[in-house]
């Protein structure tokens, strides 16, 4: 069994051995080339193990990474500190100007999503002759409706966007998995039988998990803020900021409050009036500095243990067609939940044709959707979704994440600003 400091240790030689052949040979976009060589590797080792099963690697390699509780290691470790990274470089005065369409598509659109794929999951899975039952047809609505943060600003890094249109998918992914959370939470426990369906229960987990992570995020960011208001040193200043993220997500996460919106709020106000009144711009330079590191280094570990995660997923041939039905069935689903809001809006100012299909297409899933996945308690519906969210999200990062540029740039040149 490998220790804690063992695991950190190959994680880390790998994604800088996988980072350095991609970007020496290769070229694909950061993520997505560790990704991809994560993938190709697992898929070698499978065949390897096939061909000379005597030797056993497989299952070494398999066994290191089933010491690693992927779930705990997304929600409960790396999406604190990332979600905090990426919301430092959140621009407020831009993300206000576009507040209402984020808004909606962070709740409305992630509602209808999860409607559409709920019932089309279950109705291709009925087709193939697969047990699924409705409600767990939602759970999986609900866990691959939202848009990764972590996937998508990653991915926002390698494209060149008009900015009003990056604010958005920007916004949106940092708010819609709070909402995406909520709404798992509350059908695992109607499936599980420990929650009952009612507007009362539904509006009252929102508004404590939702609203409560707002005002902790902003209270606990105040606190921060005021201690580094009051000091002019960049190492206790970085120090404060992550006791901030860890404090705030372990209080929210005891509080039964969305952690994931607590840390967005609270480093979107640091970003902000943190950079214009508790920074100098020495403290400033330096602790953006360390935040864009810490987002490069955990954002490097996780799109490489998305790709070995395909040691430990039992692939079932028989479930092939449900993933591969799935990955349009998705795309629709976002399409639908971008469209309607979009439509609504458009009846008080415009919205030009090019907004829609970037949009739909950059909505990126990624490695919470598969935490998420990987957490559904019941084993009989387990196997379906997980293969259904893996097929979705490797399609995502990689074909949505190499398109979406040529996508971009034939919006440009037909002359469409979105």
């Amino acid at each position: 069994m490998l220790s804690l400091f063992e695991i950190g240790a190959v994680l880390l030689v790998l994604s800088a051995s996988f980072g350095w052949f991609n970007e020496r040979f290769i070229g694909l976009p950061h993520v997505i080339g560790l990704l991809v060589m994560a993938l190709t590797a697992s898929i070698a080792l499978i065949g390897f193990d096939e061909l000379v099963p005597g030797l056993g690697v497989r299952d070494t390699v398999e066994t290191a990474v089933e010491e690693i509780d992927f779930y705990d290691t997304m929600m409960n470790g790396m999406l604190a500190f990332l979600l905090f990274a990426g919301a430092l470089q959140v621009d407020l005065g831009r993300l206000r100007s576009v507040a209402l369409p984020v808004g909606l598509m962070a709740t409305i659109g992630v509602i209808i999503s999860t409607a559409i794929v709920g019932v089309g999951f279950y109705l291709i899975a009925r087709l193939i002759g697969i047990e699924m039952p409705l409600i767990w047809a939602l759970v999986f609505g609900a866990l691959i409706s939202p848009t990764d943060p972590v996937a998508v600003l990653a991915l926002l890094k390698s494209v060149d966007l008009p900015q009003r249109l990056e604010i958005k998918i920007a916004g949106e992914s940092l708010f819609n998995d709070g909402v995406g959370v909520v709404l798992f939470t509350l059908l695992i426990g109607i499936a599980t039988r420990t929650e009952e369906l009612t507007f009362l229960n539904v509006g009252e987990l929102f508004l404590w998990e939702a609203v409560g992570g707002i005002i902790l995020g902003l209270v606990a960011g105040y606190v921060a803020l005021l201690a580094m208001e009051m000091i002019d040193d960049y190492p206790i200043e970085i120090l404060i900021t992550l006791g901030l993220v860890a404090g705030l997500y372990a209080i929210a996460v005891r509080l039964h409050m969305s952690g994931p919106i607590a840390v967005v709020v609270a480093g979107i106000l640091m970003g902000n009036r943190g950079g214009r009144t508790a920074m100098s711009e020495s403290v400033r330079s330096h602790l953006f500095q360390f935040w864009e590191f810490i987002d490069e280094l955990l954002n490097s570990v996780l799109f490489l243990l998305i790709g070995l995660e395909v040691l430990v997923v039992s692939i079932d041939p028989s479930l092939a067609g449900l993933a591969i039905a799935t990955i349009p069935l998705v795309l629709f689903a976002r399409f639908v939940a971008v469209s309607v809001p979009l439509s609504i809006l458009s009846m008080r100012s415009a919205f030009t044709p090019g907004s829609i299909p970037i949009l739909t297409w950059g909505g990126v899933r990624g490695g919470i959707s598969v935490a998420l996945a990987l957490a559904v308690p019941v084993a009989a519906v387990r196997e379906p979704i997980l293969i259904a969210t893996y097929a979705v999200v490797i399609f995502s990062i990689i074909v949505q994440g190499l398109t979406i540029t040529p996508l971009v740039r034939r919006v440009v040149r037909e002359g469409i600003e979105p």
